[in-house]
């Protein structure tokens, strides 16, 4: 692996690549630690973390950065694009005029990408109001303080936070276009980094023996550690559909006749489950901010975010996106349809419908195992956090492996593939 950054170091336009990357990240993590105009920082940063027993806030700052315990320009995070990017994945297969968006290519594809940023815009909005009720009524924040009038604080309040979501968008669509690897991925990934030096220090000053809490925040992390390989072994499975391509003869030359395959991956929809289930079973947890005196919503939010309730919920929403993404993914229609015309066929099977349904049920026969290992690992972190209390193991359980992993994998899959463009050995041997 050293070798390979070396010589993706060595490749100008990789480097120009990396280092506006780890900038636009740099940026992002500035912008985390910058308060709200009319906020007064102490006093709530204080009222904050008095609250942090609350599983909600907890993993909504997880994924935010820390940003939403200092209120930050940046305290929406990610999550309005992520409910945003849901929303659009299930419309496609409703809305007409998004399914035939979608079947034009890049043209369709950029009326999608517009219609998603309006509607992170007005989510963003929704929740940056949200969150202003939470600050005034759970955290007791006081704008008289500032000399200026409520509602125009409240205003500047709102329109900051708004702003901030867009500049989110933009800075991860950024990455996307002219770095390495998804933009909103990493995001993602450096607000859970961000946050593990604290939670290593929480693990051990909150445990009522020292000794006891440094035994348990090592014996953590060498779990997490050893969880690692098996995530990766899952992620980089396969499953390899052999294909013959039979021969023809053009003019003088003989055409086909090579031996192939079909790789389908075992987890094909990578990291997609994770997040989405996590955007929507925290997404009570931000409603519920509008709210703060329904204690009937509260529950509901805690509910959805901690205990048997987000474990049943977390497994079969994992299990959903498992096989709805998939499904976007791959097309069994259309690879048989590619075989047939280019000649080839799959050994034992007859082309046509034969070959449609037999690649649809090694695609939902290989997603199964692939999906419960995923909701096994994001639920047994949470199982034992209710026996041990321990916020190492919430905030950085399997959700937060299992995303760190996968962005991780798909950065240097497609660095990688960069390397060997320019005739260098990639990562992976």
């Amino acid at each position: 692996m050293l070798n390979a950054l070396i010589n993706a170091m060595k490749v100008k336009e990789l480097r120009h690549k990396i280092f506006f990357t780890l900038g636009i990240i740099a940026l992002y993590r500035v912008g985390s630690f910058i308060p709200v105009p009319g906020i007064p920082f102490a006093d709530l940063v204080s009222n904050f973390r008095d609250t942090s027993t609350n599983a909600g806030l907890l993993m909504l700052n997880l994924f935010s950065g820390g940003a939403l315990e200092y209120f930050s320009v940046f305290s929406l995070g990610i999550m309005p694009y992520i409910t945003a990017s849901i929303i659009m994945q299930l419309m496609q297969g409703i809305v007409p005029a998004l399914q035939r968006w979608q079947k034009e290519g890049e043209a369709g594809q950029r009326k999608v990408t517009r219609i998603t940023r309006y509607l992170t815009l007005v989510l963003g909005l929704i929740n940056a109001i949200g969150y202003l009720v939470l600050f005034q009524n759970a955290f007791g924040v006081d704008f008289s303080t500032t000399g200026m009038p409520t509602w125009l604080i409240s205003a500047i309040i709102i329109i900051t936070l708004v702003a901030g979501t867009a500049l989110i968008m933009w800075m991860g669509e950024l990455i996307t276009q002219r770095g390495i690897g998804n933009g909103m991925s990493l995001i993602i990934f450096a607000n859970i980094i961000a946050r593990l030096p604290s939670a290593l220090l929480d693990s051990i000053q909150n445990s009522t023996d020292q000794m006891q809490g440094i035994l348990m925040t090592v014996l953590i992390v060498v779990v997490i550690l050893v969880t690692i390989p098996g995530i990766v072994f899952i992620e980089r499975g396969q499953r390899r559909i052999p294909v013959q391509y039979s021969k023809r003869v053009v003019g003088r030359k003989v055409m086909g006749g090579q031996s192939t395959y079909l790789p389908f991956k075992v987890n094909g929809s990578g990291v997609i489950p994770i997040i989405f289930a996590s955007a929507l079973l925290y997404l009570p947890a931000q409603i519920a901010a509008f709210f703060s005196d329904a204690g009937w919503l509260q529950a509901v939010a805690n509910f959805c975010s901690a205990g048997w309730g987000n474990w049943i919920l977390t497994f079969a929403l994992i299990v959903f996106f498992a096989y709805f993404y998939t499904s976007m993914i791959y097309h069994p229609q259309e690879t048989a349809d590619n075989l047939k015309n280019n000649g080839g066929f799959i050994p034992g099977v007859r082309p046509g419908g034969a070959t449609v349904q037999y690649i649809k049920n090694v695609i939902n026969r290989i997603t199964l195992p692939g999906a419960m290992f995923l909701a096994a690992i994001a639920i047994i972190p949470s199982i034992l956090y209710s026996f041990t209390g321990n916020t190492l193991i919430q905030l950085f359980g399997g959700t937060s492996v299992l995303i760190m992993v996968g962005v991780a994998l798909d950065t240097m899959t497609k660095l990688e593939s960069q390397l060997k463009m320019h005739n260098y050995d990639g990562f992976f041997k």
